[in-house]
């Protein structure tokens, strides 16, 4: 690990004239040695003529950028809501009492290290926590010893069957590398299709993106093609980082060349060259996949001078998942946000049209293309068309992703492919849409799970993920969580953001020791109504959702009136 600790040069070299190089070249450092000194941060300087202090900016903003060297054994532990919901918290507590050391420290031999991290992609069997870059699931208080002393077992993700499979239709069927058996099925068979053609199929699918905003696809597929640019790109947001979400890492797993074709049918259509997949790095078996069915892909003739894509890896920062903060990423920055207008449509990548989408989005267009679209819109309920594919997590008896069309009533979901929770208690409640989305109660079961009748109850799909509670759940602690989580993964640029999340952890916290007050919930609302207003971008802006859902749904744990 340590080969390259007086040649820094050497490590960083072959990054100089990539993407997002910067990045990857600091990334490069970690992996070889443990971390980066200050003499590395001074040759990244060097190589890409750029000031000492904007590398120390890159460095400081990305958790994966170590600037102290390393525990020998780095035991790190999943926090995020999946997690939660399945006992995290006590298996912390219980590592904690058994190293001695409080979470983000290390003991006083550097042996052991306990880090906090916020989804490793394996929420259907949580708790989880990463050793030596191997994932343990199923975890319990019970596995501390077994985590400190070598590795408990592990379980895969549970793929629940349906028969409305469009997208993972092959997924967990197939070698994920075989392009001939991928071809057999249908792969890279369309033929020469023309802009219009394909564009007009989109807009018929009424396909919107699956990555949380439900924006329509065609809307943005229309604006780059638009655009007289001779230059533009494709880039897919595989930073999938929101708890109870799998399902971009599940695909890129095990169908990697469908996201490939998908990406290069959207590059067809609106005349993008390059294209960039940006990958979190919790997802190493992802990135392999990917790496090796990019080079066959390119092998086979499907990505060639016309279109090719290049993988980047991202370096630990949640924001990164928004699409400006992710293309200031792969241009290898900090990931800051960038104020709308312009567009990244208009002026994304390196200031060209850019096509930005998730990994779901992209995979759902080769069955448009070859279906058709008015097919697609078939599947699911009014404006939520086609098929999503739901991923079930936290307190349930069996988790995993569940591919169906819209219009399921969510407690209809639960109850079949859950099983009741795990714990054997009642359900009480339902977060939808990840981190930053609501918590429902027991009364909004009976909603359909469409992004019409979710927004009706003031809760969003988000990119599918469902994660359940049981009776023993504090909703004063997940509001405070909400904040907390905010503070710790907001890019800093807007005040209401950067400043409003610590002060409503802090009101939460007071909330927790001294009992909610008339004079903290008037804070408390206008804290989230300045928020919700005012932050630059969803970070900010959706924060209160999981706060102001948790206060009007469960207003007894807040010592509130019923």
């Amino acid at each position: 690990m340590m080969e390259g600790m007086n040649n820094p040069a050497a490590i960083i070299e072959p990054y100089r004239d990539q993407t997002g190089g910067t990045i990857s070249a600091l990334r490069a450092l970690v992996l070889a040695q443990g971390y980066i000194r200050d003499v590395d941060q001074q040759a990244v300087a060097e190589l890409f003529n750029i000031s000492q202090a904007e590398v120390r900016g890159i460095v400081s903003f990305y958790s994966d950028l170590r600037t102290n060297a390393p525990a020998n054994k780095i035991i790190q532990v999943c926090q995020a809501e999946a997690c939660q919901a399945t006992g995290c918290r006590s298996l912390t507590a219980t590592l904690e009492s058994r190293l001695d050391i409080a979470m983000g420290e290390s003991t006083p031999d550097n042996e052991f290290a306990l880090e906090g991290v916020y989804c490793l992609g394996h929420c259907a069997n949580g708790p989880t926590a990463l050793i030596d870059g191997t994932v343990c699931t199923n975890l319990s208080s019970a596995d501390a010893d077994s985590l400190i002393n070598g590795n408990p077992d592990t379980a895969p993700t549970e793929i629940v069957e349906t028969d409305n499979q469009l997208i993972f239709n092959r997924c967990g069927r197939v070698d994920p590398l075989d392009f001939d058996a991928y071809r057999a099925d249908g792969g890279f068979s369309t033929g020469p299709t023309s802009a219009e053609s394909v564009l007009a199929e989109i807009r018929s699918s009424g396909l919107r993106g699956r990555g949380g905003a439900g924006f329509p696809a065609h809307i943005k597929w229309q604006t780059v093609a638009d655009q007289p640019e001779n230059q533009k790109y494709i880039v897919c947001n595989a930073d999938e980082g929101d708890s109870g979400t799998f399902a971009d890492r599940l695909i890129m797993e095990g169908d990697p060349f469908l996201l490939i074709e998908g990406m290069a049918v959207a590059a067809g259509a609106v005349g993008a060259s390059k294209g960039f997949i940006y990958l979190r790095s919790e997802y190493p078996e992802a990135a392999g996949i990917l790496a090796e069915a990019l080079q066959i892909a390119r092998r086979e003739g499907a990505l060639n001078e016309i279109f090719d894509i290049e993988l980047f890896i991202g370096a630990g920062a949640y924001i990164c998942g928004e699409e400006t903060s992710l293309l200031e990423s792969l241009e290898g920055k900090r990931g800051i946000i960038r104020a709308k207008p312009p567009l990244p449509a208009i002026e994304g990548l390196f200031g060209k049209p850019t096509l930005v989408h998730n990994v779901i989005t992209l995979c759902s267009v080769p069955w448009i293309i070859k279906n058709g679209g008015e097919a697609y819109r078939r599947f699911g309920v009014g404006d939520s068309t086609g098929t999503m594919p739901f991923q079930l997590s936290g307190n349930v008896k069996r988790g995993g992703l569940v591919e169906l069309p819209f219009g399921m009533p969510l407690g209809e979901f639960i109850d079949a492919y859950g099983g009741g929770t795990r714990s054997g208690r009642p359900v009480k409640a339902v977060q939808i849409g990840g981190p930053l989305g609501a918590y429902l109660s027991r009364e909004h079961l009976g909603t359909p799970l469409t992004y019409e009748a979710m927004a009706a109850i003031g809760a969003g799909i988000g990119h599918g993920g469902i994660v359940v509670f049981d009776d023993t759940v504090d909703l004063i602690e997940q509001a405070r969580y909400a904040f907390a989580f905010c503070e710790h993964e907001s890019c800093g640029k807007c005040t209401p953001c950067r400043i409003g999340s610590v002060r409503g952890r802090e009101l939460m916290e007071d909330i927790q020791e001294s009992g909610c007050t008339k004079e903290k919930l008037i804070l408390v609302k206008d804290l989230c109504e300045v928020m919700e207003k005012t932050s630059l971008c969803q970070m900010g802006g959706m924060t209160p959702i999981p706060v102001e859902s948790a206060m009007q749904h469960f207003p007894g744990d807040f010592g509130l009136e019923q």
